[in-house]
């Protein structure tokens, strides 16, 4: 799907996106910081925006879907505070790019993904054996390997399905991005009790996800 770049000009891309967006931004965790830097990202867009795959900007992937901006990527990896071994459910994988961090981070990832063509694009950019590859509706999850001590939902979404919710451990951590109106916030919360609260932590422009829209009247 992507256009190599030669390594000295991805690996100076990969230090400028470090510099300018993410160290200024509160993503400083030096274990997500190392994976974003480490990680190629252009395998994870079309090849004609290879060039532009470490910009601050959400990349189209076609079929309605993007690669959010790396800033979103580092600030939910940050907030989902993963350790090695830590079992998380990602929704909307897309083209892989938040697995293969994910694993880096030593994750064991069950990357949901519905649309096939983006599925086929993330098999392909990686083989780690940590990430397990859930084809089917992003709002389903992957039951089957519950419980998960963290999702994160990769997109913007408007409500957080029970389906979801219930997948997520007693004490696990999720982390997603809610849109209220025109405005996008991530959020992040604990499940206590059989209950997720969560709240904001930054308002971000974050690419959204289909199949999350909320009945009419309703409130996240």
């Amino acid at each position: 799907m992507a256009t190599k770049l030669s390594e000295v000009t991805a690996a100076d891309m990969r230090a400028a996106m470090i510099d300018s967006q993410l160290r200024t931004n509160d993503v400083i965790d030096p274990a997500v910081v190392h994976a974003m830097a480490t990680t190629p990202r252009e395998p994870h867009v079309p090849a004609a925006l290879a060039s532009v795959a470490y910009m601050d900007r959400a990349i189209a992937l076609g079929h309605g879907r993007a690669l959010n901006a790396p800033l979103v990527t580092g600030r939910m990896l940050v907030a989902a505070d993963i350790r090695p071994g830590t079992r998380v459910l990602l929704i909307g994988s897309a083209t892989g790019y938040t697995a293969v961090l994910l694993a880096a981070l030593g994750a064991e990832v069950h990357a949901v993904e519905e649309q096939e063509e983006l599925m086929a694009t993330a098999r392909a950019a990686s083989d780690n054996a940590a990430i397990h590859w859930v084809d089917g509706p992003l709002t389903a999850g992957a039951p089957g390997a519950a419980p998960f001590k963290c999702i994160i939902v990769d997109g913007a979404i408007e409500t957080l399905p029970d389906a979801l919710a219930a997948q997520l451990a007693e004490g696990g951590r999720i982390v997603a991005a809610r849109r209220e109106g025109a405005v996008t916030r991530l959020v992040q919360g604990v499940k206590t009790g059989g209950t997720i609260a969560l709240r904001s932590f930054a308002d971000m422009d974050v690419a959204p996800l289909p199949g999350f829209a909320a009945p009419a009247g309703f409130r996240f």
